[in-house]
């Protein structure tokens, strides 16, 4: 029976896991992590982390085939395959500090291999990883192989946060990189048949080690990219009385650019998306290739400028100040469909109206009163460390409370700023919060959802992103 464990029970590793597990019944599969509590969720009803469909594979499969244990070296030691799915932290401090990734954890994951292994390994890369890491762990396990060999093989994830459990089941492509050598193929294909169980051949891609690592980057690169592109238009629609929606649907119809990720927002958020772009920008300057950097860091760039945007449009709107104005903040976590914080634009937001001290009152139905409270009052890459390295109980911030109702939020704000696209902000009775509102009552729209015709006939004064701008908001400048 082929032994399979996983470093690290977090997003990646956990989903991964047991998708693999519930597609492969022959095939024992371990999940390892040194936090106790993380496991202890893990074997319980309340798993984790939330993630559409997820609860029914893990419990199809726990204490069959697919196990959560705090027992890292026992089942690192048993595996024939394993998968390391650690944090890879920007780095805060030192070389590279602001855009290097972190591989403290990924270092201390690999030396423990080698002091545990009895026998041969193949060892897969899952994190999110620069360019070159393989290398480095390779080294690292051949510098204290005591006679055993290691085969590193990378194979990138692609899942989307809110559809992973359908991206493992129905990918469009999974990607495995390893070395060119005899060993190397044998090692490949090895984890190919893994894949092979419910993932048709031709969606199976193998490449070198460097090519499946910077693949990974490039894809999120790209992704993030595109979101800039439309929110960068969005701007310009305001400007010019265009209408971003408009304007990407008429874009999207062309089969070369395509329609997906082409939606203005707030901006973009998630754990990969900011720093594995830092990470390309931070690879392409080690080659001296600036101008490549250059132009990767605009992306991050137009990012940061459509979230200062929202906050300054918020803050002009409401005779250029909210202090002491309660505003409702409607969606923390970056996208709908899963309570990952990590990133999100809602924390620059709430932290720019913090700063001209609004008192913000929140709802969001997955993402819990201590998650906003720590991700408010936490330093910038702080939240990729693991819980327990994280600062202590935060302070919390006074002026935010963290309501479990909408209208609860909304009851006497002056403004309401939605900042995730979860679908019960659609159809929330708009009538009922306009009537709960201190006047003028202003809509923030920055995900596009709301009816802005319905919501101005209600009388709401209503700013949605690339669209044309409210009277009202036409003498008022669009940054400060």
């Amino acid at each position: 029976m082929t032994k399979i464990c996983c470093i690290g029970a977090g997003y990646v590793g956990g989903p991964t896991m047991a998708v693999i597990a519930h597609k492969c019944p022959s095939i024992e599969v371990a999940v390892v992590d040194i936090s106790v509590a993380r496991i202890t969720a893990w074997n319980s009803d309340q798993l984790p982390i939330y993630e559409p469909g997820l609860d029914e594979v893990v419990k199809q499969c726990r204490g069959k085939n697919l196990f959560f244990s705090t027992d890292v070296e026992k089942h690192v030691s048993e595996a024939d395959i394993i998968f390391v799915s650690v944090n890879t932290p920007t780095k805060t401090r030192g070389l590279g500090a602001g855009k290097a990734a972190d591989l403290t954890y990924w270092e201390s994951a690999a030396r423990m291999i080698a002091d545990v292994s009895k026998s041969d390994k193949i060892v897969v890369e899952k994190s999110t990883v620069p360019v070159k890491t393989a290398e480095a762990i390779e080294r690292i396990l051949t510098h204290n192989s005591k006679g055993i060999n290691y085969q590193i093989l990378s194979n990138p994830e692609f899942l989307a946060e809110g559809t992973a459990i359908q991206d493992l089941f129905r990918p469009d492509r999974v990607l495995i990189g390893g070395r060119e050598t005899t060993e190397g193929q044998k090692a490949i294909q090895a984890l190919k048949a893994v894949y092979a169980h419910w993932v048709p051949e031709e969606r199976i891609i193998c490449t070198n080690l460097w090519s499946a690592e910077l693949s990974k980057l490039a894809a999120n690169a790209f992704l993030a990219q595109r979101i800039s592109s439309v929110n960068a238009m969005s701007a310009l629609c305001e400007a010019t009385g265009a209408d971003v929606s408009q304007v990407s649907h008429a874009v999207g119809k062309d089969t070369r650019i395509g329609p997906k990720f082409l939606n203005a927002s707030v901006g973009f958020g998630g754990s990969c998306f900011q720093k594995d772009i830092l990470n390309l920008v931070y690879i392409c300057e080690c080659n001296g290739l600036t101008e490549v950097a250059n132009y990767w860091k605009q992306v991050i760039k137009v990012n940061d400028y459509q979230k200062n945007r929202f906050v300054n449009r918020v803050v002009s709107s409401m005779f250029n100040t909210v202090s002491g104005k309660k505003v409702a903040i409607l969606g923390f976590a970056f996208k709908k469909d899963t309570g990952d914080t990590r990133e999100t634009p809602a924390i620059d937001v709430c932290n720019g109206l913090l700063g001209d001290k609004a008192c913000l009152s929140i709802y969001d139905p997955q993402v819990t009163e201590d998650q906003i409270q720590r991700d408010l009052s936490m330093k910038k890459f702080d939240w990729d460390h693991p819980v327990h390295l994280q600062p202590m109980s935060p302070t919390s911030v006074k002026q935010v409370t963290v309501v479990w109702d909408a209208y609860e939020a909304a009851k006497d704000a002056h403004g309401l700023c939605i900042l995730t696209e979860w679908d019960e902000f659609k159809t929330l009775d708009y009538q009922r919060i306009f009537d709960n509102m201190q006047k003028p009552a202003f809509v923030f729209d920055g995900r596009n959802v709301v009816n802005v015709e319905k919501l101005r006939e209600i009388g709401f004064i209503v700013y949605s992103i690339g669209k044309p701008l409210d009277p009202w908001l036409k003498d008022m400048p669009a940054m400060a």
